[in-house]
């Protein structure tokens, strides 16, 4: 156990090494990261997008990151399981805090994130954002398709979000639509997990659906996602509402029939080999949450990409 401390997200010196603060008491940045808005030289930079105004649904994925955050302590100080290894002794991390815009107007919300994590992964940082509901993906996925050019997209999901789009909606069931139509993803190397609906279109982007997962192997699962994406670079996206309302209540739009938290973790663990440039989670509502189980899941896949990112480094 590392020194006891207090409020490690604000008194830490630099962005290395877990923190003493009790899991129960202090300043709640993800994973008791510092706060910072000095990104220079982190490999992983966590950032909130408290917005959830595009929901066709329940809303209250504004407070996601909040929750997110909140669920996170648990995993200060100790090796990180499955990774059997302190991801913070060589990986530096820090918690830019959320974005912000004025709920005034909804229109130039797109512009103000994709502008802001832009600058967040010109140097080079891994960004992982915590939503939200699933809009804020769209801009997300601009900001590092204009560094890295059109990217192959893993999405974990209940839903296609490839509903239409005529270019200026603000709406979580269409970012995908609008995406493949601006070239910003290639439908030909990508792939959606856990679907349970149908939608009118989905652009020859290959679907693992919700009742395929109950009769296939991890091992199976994963093969498909590397098959698909074929090495190309990579973003992951995850809609908490990919898990099964039994594991995740405090979602928008909850759709019965989904996988265990303990099956898709699974799959995540073994994604190491994917060139992935950067991910999210979304769409957790806590007003609909129930003793922090859907907050608990989704900071368990943040967690996820952290320790991909961790094992990305050493092996350089």
């Amino acid at each position: 156990m590392p020194p006891k401390s207090i409020d490690n997200a604000f008194t830490a010196r630099n962005n290395f090494g877990p923190s003493g603060d009790p899991t129960y008491a202090g300043a709640l940045s993800f994973m008791r990261r510092r706060y910072t808005k000095d990104v220079a030289g982190a490999d992983v930079v966590v950032w909130g997008i408290p917005f959830d105004a595009a929901v066709t649904n329940r809303p209250g994925a504004r407070f996601g990151p909040q929750a997110i955050r909140r669920a996170s302590a648990i995993f200060d100080n100790d090796p990180q399981y499955p990774f059997q290894r302190q991801f913070f002794d060589d990986l530096s991390v820090v918690d830019y805090g959320d974005c912000l815009f004025d709920n005034g107007y909804h229109a130039e919300t797109p512009g103000i994130i994709e502008n802001e994590a832009a600058e967040l992964i010109s140097g080079g940082a891994f960004l992982l954002s915590l939503g939200g509901d699933h809009f804020v993906t769209w801009p997300i996925l601009k900001a590092h398709a204009a560094k890295y050019g059109p990217l192959s997209l893993v999405q974990f999901d209940a839903h296609q979000d490839t509903w239409p789009d005529d270019g200026k909606r603000i709406d979580h069931g269409s970012f995908v639509c609008r995406a493949v139509r601006d070239g910003v993803i290639d439908p030909a190397t990508s792939i959606q997990v856990g679907i349970r609906t149908h939608a009118p279109e989905d652009f020859g982007i290959e679907i693992i659906y919700g009742e395929e997962i109950e009769d296939m192997r991890v091992s199976e699962i994963v093969e498909r996602i590397e098959r698909r994406t074929a090495g190309r670079k990579t973003y992951l996206t995850f809609d908490i509402d990919c898990l099964d309302p039994a594991y995740a209540p405090g979602t928008g739009t909850p759709v019965a029939g989904g996988p265990s938290s303990a099956r898709i973790l699974s799959v995540l663990r073994r994604l190491g080999s994917l060139d992935i440039v950067g991910a999210d989670v979304v769409e957790v509502s806590p007003p609909y949450d129930h003793a922090d189980i859907t907050a608990i899941a989704a900071s368990t896949v943040a967690q996820h990409y952290v320790g991909l990112a961790a094992e990305r480094k050493a092996r350089r």
